[in-house]
């Protein structure tokens, strides 16, 4: 039976489009989401997030969908070609060429397992650094209902990221791809300073 994994393979194969990828890093409460949706409005790209993902492939009841379900359950953490491949098979099924993948690699065998599969290295990093004091009150005011943003919770969230996420942007900062952005400051603010990488990026592509 062909599985997801099947399908992102034939259609990487049967395409020679090139795709601009750019990853979005940032600790919980550093206004990603926010900037994303900016980012799409302003600059085309589609948004992409890993974990959107996940849960529409639950969702849908596949065969894929339950053993990742099964796998959450179990407290295992979901294998990286399987998060990688349900992001390829978006990509190729956007009509888009250009994505923002959100919260993605959160660690150092995704971002392996990315570049091995789908063989695209990112654009960029696009880096929302942000204190775990700001972070932390911007969770604890923000009243969307989500039961996971209690103080305890969240500083194990933090503790989660900085142990997992930091080796990739340390690794993408050593090839000089990383765009740090100082997300503490108010929302347009922030906007501003990342307008300013994307405008910078475009003027370094050949027309």
């Amino acid at each position: 039976m062909a599985t997801v994994v099947d399908a992102g393979n034939q259609e990487a194969k049967g395409t020679d489009k090139k795709f601009t990828v750019v990853f979005v890093l940032g600790g919980p409460g550093s206004g990603k989401g926010t900037q994303c949706a900016n980012i799409v409005r302003h600059f085309g790209y589609t948004h992409l997030s890993a974990g959107d993902l996940l849960r529409a492939e639950i969702k849908s009841g596949s065969e894929n969908g339950t053993m990742i379900q099964n796998m959450i359950k179990e407290g295992k953490i979901v294998p990286s070609e399987v998060t990688v491949k349900l992001l390829q098979q978006a990509m190729h099924e956007s009509g888009n060429d250009k994505f923002l993948i959100d919260g993605f690699p959160r660690n150092e065998e995704n971002r392996a397992a990315f570049e091995s599969v789908t063989e695209i290295v990112p654009e960029f990093v696009l880096f929302f650094d942000c204190s775990e004091e700001e972070m932390e009150r911007r969770l604890l005011s923000r009243n969307q209902g989500r039961e996971d943003d209690n103080i305890e919770t969240i500083r194990k969230r933090f503790k989660v990221f900085m142990e997992s996420s930091l080796p990739v942007i340390e690794y993408y900062n050593s090839k000089g791809k990383v765009r740090k952005i100082d997300a503490g400051k108010p929302v347009e603010e922030v906007f501003e300073a990342v307008k300013a990488v994307f405008t910078s990026s475009y003027d370094k592509v050949p027309a």
